[in-house]
């Protein structure tokens, strides 16, 4: 009789232990199907915006990262709505190959894809940055650009219109996002500052970007200055480690209170340089004609030696020729 009871209470604990692995097994799916669900981005047809459509990744990028990369190559190759959406690699944008190395995905384009127009050439390439880095082990997207053939030149990195190499490259090289993320983003040109090689005088150079609406252009263009410039022609002006606590414009002036660590400069640059490169940048806007800096909510402080209060307007005269 004891052995019967032994038996069955083992044959019960057995039941528990299997259920009970069971229930973890099957949590734990639920988990996985959810981490899986990620956004593709495609480009608008009229060229204006990028869209995201949500996918459930069949693929687990931890256990095969190339075939999930491959899964995604063939989404990005096809839209989901041909009337409403362009496939980002598609056409000219089509890949030739690519590889992962490290945390890095790197494309490889054909000649053929400098033939594509600034405004699709962003977007999609937004599209396709912001759609990979989702993948846990992509944190960079580099694209290479040039022609396999005997004699020809090997890939080169992509460069920009004015001819600087672009990098490897993440989601927030494109996007920025302020609470809830929604689906649309527009691209804009942005006019920022930079130095000359001096210091002493401001160098104009162009960006295009893609955005989160949500947020004020000005403050976009203001941390764009603060993250330097993309080119070997200009040079930061401001500390990389500077953080914007609020940007506010009244009465077509702009109002800008930074961190502390903006009183840090390690950049060679005279202070009339680092304050204008922020003030022609938001005066480049035509809702701003002055500009107010603050930092942690002082008006006047001292920034290099140098009393800044008040409102200050564009200076012309210290951009170079």
């Amino acid at each position: 009789m004891k052995t019967g009871c032994f038996t069955k209470n083992r044959i019960l604990l057995g039941t528990a232990m299997f259920l009970a692995s069971f229930c973890l097994v099957s949590c734990g799916q639920k988990e996985d199907v959810a981490d899986n669900k990620i956004n593709v981005f495609y480009v608008t047809t009229d060229e204006t915006s990028i869209v995201s459509k949500e996918y459930e990744l069949k693929t687990d990028p931890n256990e095969d990262i190339d075939g999930a990369v491959n899964e995604l190559q063939e989404m990005l190759e096809n839209s989901p709505g041909k009337s409403l959406y362009e496939a980002p690699l598609s056409g000219d944008a089509s890949p030739l190959s690519f590889r992962v190395v490290g945390n890095v995905l790197s494309f490889e384009f054909g000649a053929q894809y400098n033939k594509i127009g600034t405004t699709r050439e962003v977007l999609g390439r937004a599209a396709i940055v912001r759609t990979f880095t989702q993948l846990e082990p992509i944190k960079y997207v580099y694209f290479f650009v040039g022609k396999k053939e005997p004699g020809k030149k090997d890939m080169e990195p992509l460069r920009d219109h004015s001819g600087s190499p672009i990098g490897p490259m993440k989601a927030d090289t494109f996007i920025y996002n302020v609470g809830n993320e929604i689906n649309t983003y527009e691209k804009k040109e942005l006019k920022l500052y930079f130095a000359n090689e001096a210091g002493d005088k401001l160098i104009p150079v162009y960006r295009s970007i893609v955005y989160n609406s949500n947020i004020s252009m000005e403050k976009i263009a203001i941390e764009q200055v603060i993250n330097g410039p993309n080119t070997d022609v200009a040079f930061p002006t401001i500390n990389k480690d500077t953080k914007i606590n609020s940007v506010n414009i009244k009465d077509k002036v702009c109002f800008i209170d930074f961190d502390s660590s903006f009183l840090t400069q390690p950049n060679n640059v005279t202070v009339q340089t680092a304050l204008y490169s922020i003030v022609n940048t938001a005066t480049e806007f035509p809702n701003v004609d002055r500009v107010v800096i603050s930092v942690d909510g002082n008006s006047s402080f001292t920034y290099m030696d140098f009393n800044i209060s008040g409102a200050y307007k564009q200076n012309l005269d210290i951009i170079s020729r």
